[in-house]
């Protein structure tokens, strides 16, 4: 049998929308239009961006929206995310792009649903997904308009929908995640975990083969997927799979190590 932690335990990861990728070295929370003096207030001060807005009743046309954004997604690289949230909600406030607000509120889904704030995180990506219908109502074409932020939205609603127990509605919206986007392969993968979850195992099987197929493979994935062979009575296979997961936890582990050890010196 494989050693892998019970079904229970298993956690979720989510899908980062955008810029969640890039290595993070360093960034600025002073964007000009704010114009904060460094000695009057602490530039990782959770209430600063907030506050620093509400005091001056910043209008969209003196704010930097993409600026904004990029503030948010750093404070997520370095698990700042109360203040991301606080950074996405201003980001959807602000613009005036669709486009960038969408992207803002699937961020924003993200960040609370790291705090496991699961009913804030839900109605973040319910916004996001509100945006893709408004956007494509003279179109008709439901969630066209910015297909990578939808599926992204509708898979991480998936997450959050699962961890309040709904996981009929789950599964929908992770099926719609890789209709609006079929080379969506986190997407594929989220498809595959709730298959499992249902039972629904040879379906699941093809799910996480198409998220490999992606692209979409490091040991979550194999991991999964060697799950879902133990389910359909491929011990051996299932076995060998488990055991290439575990090396790759371990080489991700021992990078981590060393890049630590990098930094100090």
């Amino acid at each position: 049998m494989t050693d892998r932690a019970d079904d229970g335990d298993r956690r979720h990861r989510f899908s980062a929308g955008s810029g969640f990728d890039e290595t993070y070295e360093e960034f600025d929370l002073d964007p000009p239009e704010l114009a904060v003096e460094p000695g009057r207030v602490d530039p990782i001060d959770s209430r600063a961006l907030a506050d620093m807005l509400d005091e001056r009743q910043v209008g969209s046309d003196d704010v930097d929206a993409q600026e904004l954004l990029d503030v948010g997604l750093s404070y997520t690289q370095i698990n700042r995310y109360e203040q991301a949230t606080e950074a996405f909600e201003r980001v959807a406030r602000f613009t005036d792009d669709p486009g960038l607000e969408q992207e803002a509120w699937v961020n924003k889904g993200v960040a609370h649903a790291e705090l496991e704030e699961y009913d804030e995180a839900i109605g973040a990506h319910q916004e996001a997904l509100r945006i893709a219908r408004e956007a494509d109502e003279d179109v008709g074409d439901y969630d066209r308009a910015s297909p990578e932020h939808t599926a992204t939205a509708h898979t991480n609603l998936a997450y959050a929908l699962w961890e309040f127990g709904e996981t009929a509605e789950a599964l929908e919206h992770a099926e719609r995640a890789v209709e609006v986007d079929e080379r969506f392969a986190e997407g594929w993968y989220n498809r595959a975990f709730f298959l499992t979850d249902r039972g629904l195992t040879e379906e699941a099987l093809h799910c996480i083969d198409n998220a490999i197929r992606l692209g979409l493979r490091n040991a979550a994935v194999v991991e999964e997927k060697a799950r879902i062979l133990e389910e359909l009575g491929e011990h051996e296979q299932a076995d060998e799979l488990a055991d290439e997961a575990n090396e790759m936890r371990e080489r991700a582990e021992q990078q981590l190590v060393d890049q630590r050890e990098q930094m100090r010196e």
